[in-house]
């Protein structure tokens, strides 16, 4: 195991519909991180914005994913982001985690936000994914995901270490992102990573970033602030263990099943 990972949050405004700007404008902000990293975080959506236009949806092999793919090799880190995707008949918006070996694991974003019609162009993940870096379990989820704590709960025949957020959250809800990311940290005993984009999008929607990493006690470790930016933050794996002995609190922790349509998932 790694005990320090190094995790670099892009924090960026993000060209509407448009692949090909977004994948350059990234890859000028990632060539600017001033040393190597283990982990590429970037926002919700990064290749186009938080678009229902799934016209624009990829198939999980084309431009975005071999992007991905490439810049994993390039600079020898996991990268985990969100872009639409379509399989079959069905649309997702998918987060992807990214090995630079060229191997990939994704997950679909469970809750889709129906205030702007998300859930009418997308379909709903069925099963959370852990993945292991480094020696570090990590749990990726994605922006309206954050509202619902049952779904990031942290397992004790499963745990997961580092918990990230990629996100498109408005500005004029940034007081319940940085409350909730908070409150995941300090809920799950883990690491909080949340990644947000700025700007405004095609919609008129404005985005003020805060981008975050929490610790166990949910205090930050690094805060970007509403500016376009990247910045890395090293997290250590004997400090979290090292809290969790000292305050199993987990131990505590109510056992409950989660029943939604035809999933059953015991939590």
């Amino acid at each position: 195991m790694k005990d320090e990972l190094a995790v670099a949050l892009i924090q960026t405004n993000l060209y509407w519909e448009d692949v090909t700007a977004n994948l350059s404008s990234l890859e000028e902000k990632i060539a600017a991180l001033e040393k190597p990293v283990d982990i590429i975080v970037l926002p919700e959506m990064f290749n186009l914005g938080f678009t229902m236009n799934t016209s624009l949806a990829e198939h999980s092999n084309m431009t975005t994913s071999r992007w991905m793919k490439n810049t994993a090799k390039q600079t020898g880190a996991l990268v985990v982001g969100s872009f639409a995707v379509k399989e079959h008949n069905n649309f997702y918006n998918r987060l992807f985690y990214v090995f630079p070996d060229g191997s990939s694991v994704y997950s679909d974003k469970r809750h889709l936000f129906r205030m702007g019609e998300e859930h009418a162009a997308y379909t709903p993940g069925e099963a959370r994914k852990i993945i292991t870096w480094k020696g570090w379990n990590i749990l990726g989820l994605v922006c309206y995901d954050l509202r619902f704590p049952v779904w990031s709960r942290n397992l004790t025949d499963d745990p997961y270490d580092l918990l990230i957020y990629v996100a498109s959250w408005p500005a004029r809800r940034a007081n319940a992102w940085n409350i909730l990311l908070k409150a995941r940290a300090i809920e799950n005993l883990c690491y909080v990573i949340g990644v947000n984009r700025v700007g405004e999008d095609g919609n008129g929607i404005k985005y003020q970033g805060d981008s975050v990493a929490h610790d166990f006690l949910g205090e930050p470790r690094l805060a970007i602030g509403s500016a376009e930016d990247e910045k890395v933050v090293t997290l250590s794996n004997s400090e979290l263990r090292t809290y969790r002995t000292q305050f199993p609190a987990y131990l505590d922790a109510d056992d409950f099943v989660l029943n939604e349509k035809n999933i059953t998932q015991s939590l």
